[in-house]
């Protein structure tokens, strides 16, 4: 399976909760997907609203032959300046999460401590409006092996199946 092949059979399991962009997308991202949640509770009635909730996630997808320092670092940044720019903190706002998913034929090996170590975290007024963590998610496809940081982890069991 090529890494094009790979990211056409991942963005279907992306389409149900999440909108997904494929043409006019940042550079240098293949695909990008984005997922809004907005919830509000009341009491009674509308007019005694008890509290609002916004969640978001913006993913960023990117295939790549060698995924080497350079370009893990160049990903990595864009990612998080990008998502972070699309985030509206205000005092109903929970979260606001960035991913960045690589597929790649290869992964060199100092790549693969990068993404265990990498780490973003923004709070906004002392979480008081909400916070922004980064997920990292890298599969490798010729060994078939997946790299991802503390956050990704969460997401190793649905990109497992695409190995």
């Amino acid at each position: 399976m090529t890494t094009r092949e790979a990211l056409e059979a991942l963005l279907p399991s992306y389409r149900t909760y999440y909108n997904i962009i494929s043409e006019n997308v940042t550079q240098p991202f293949d695909a990008e997907a984005v997922f809004n949640s907005h919830n509000e509770q009341y009491y009674l009635v509308k007019k005694a609203k008890v509290a609002d909730v916004d969640s978001n996630e913006f993913v960023f997808f990117k295939t790549v032959d060698v995924l080497d320092k350079e370009t893990y670092e160049i990903l990595d940044k864009t990612a998080w300046e990008e998502g972070i720019k699309r985030v509206e903190p205000s005092f109903g706002h929970k979260n606001s999460d960035v991913t960045l998913v690589i597929i790649a034929d290869r992964i060199n090996v100092d790549c693969f401590e990068r993404i265990k170590r990498a780490h973003h975290y923004t709070s906004y007024c002392f979480s008081l409006k909400g916070y922004s963590n980064f997920r990292v998610v890298a599969l490798e496809l010729k060994l078939k092996r997946l790299a991802c940081n503390r956050r990704g982890k969460e997401l190793r069991k649905m990109f497992l199946q695409y190995l």
